[in-house]
């Protein structure tokens, strides 16, 4: 994941603390590179089914083109953000045991690994809602179910592929959508509720999205120029080719980086506390 390093400032611990939430693509087996399917697309250039390793795989599970991904045709490889799943698979729960050397083991490390991508992802969203003053009605709740799935992350590999991830993200979200309500009522005044709302390629040049409810909008290839986004719930949204530029995501709620790497952007861009600007921007 190609970006570049902001200037930290204080505050509330956010998800970006934790090294554990991060991808440390050193200690991992390239799980992402080979567990995971993709088909030949805009996003790759070549595709692949689950468990066969990209051909851009070396020897010492790392990429062999990755400083080149997008001139090569692999821009979806630098937007993937396993949140740090990668190396808790690879050095935890299967003990530094790799898929080459324990070839008995693949299946199940391959199986494992995108429950365990969607436990981290369940952890950054939690200690980000954590992070934010206004959810703190439901500080306490928080803090349990973040405390549940750090326990869940820990399970054997047969417990991880028994686990019913969706039910879990179920309860999760309900308190994410809490949190989303508390932030957002902190602006006066309407919000816009585009909750799932197909807005590919909508003109959005300098519009008034405070407060809005972005959760699952499809806004691909949309301009956003500028637009003032803060205190809008973007979990889930599709930010592909979005042009960002000059737009205020300061305060925006629940942004990750893989958001941010799938769009456009400048220099302008305001961006929040712990999330880098990607290179190619």
């Amino acid at each position: 994941m190609s970006t570049t390093p902001e200037t930290p400032s204080s505050g509330p611990a956010t998800a970006a603390d934790r090294p554990a939430l991060r991808a440390d693509c050193g200690s991992c087996f390239g799980l992402c590179c080979v567990a995971l399917p993709f088909a030949a697309s805009t996003d790759f250039a070549i595709g692949k089914d689950a468990g066969e390793p990209c051909r851009n795989l070396r020897t010492d599970f790392r990429c062999g083109i990755h400083s080149r991904l997008r001139a090569e045709g692999f821009p979806g490889c630098t937007v993937y953000d396993c949140f740090g799943a990668g190396q808790k698979v690879s050095q935890l729960t299967f003990e530094g045991r790799d898929w080459r050397r324990h070839p008995g083991a693949a299946a199940e490390m391959f199986a494992v690994f995108p429950v365990m991508r969607h436990l981290h992802e369940l952890l950054w969203y939690l200690t980000e809602a954590l992070a934010l003053p206004a959810a703190r009605p439901v500080h306490g709740a928080l803090r349990e179910a973040l405390r549940e799935t750090e326990h869940l992350t820990l399970r054997g590999a047969a417990e991880l592929r028994e686990l019913d991830v969706a039910a879990h993200r179920d309860r999760v979200n309900q308190l994410l959508l809490r949190t989303s309500e508390l932030v957002r009522a902190g602006i006066p005044g309407k919000k816009k509720n585009r909750r799932g709302a197909d807005l590919i390629g909508a003109d959005l040049r300098g519009a008034d999205l405070r407060g809005a409810n972005l959760r699952g909008a499809r806004l691909i290839a949309a301009n956003l120029t500028r637009a003032d986004l803060t205190a809008a719930d973007l979990i889930g949204a599709d930010l592909r080719d979005t042009d960002l530029s000059a737009a205020d995501l300061r305060r925006a709620v629940f942004l990750t980086q893989a958001q941010l790497n799938a769009a456009k952007g400048d220099a302008a861009t305001r961006l929040p506390t712990g999330l880098n600007r990607p290179e190619h921007w």
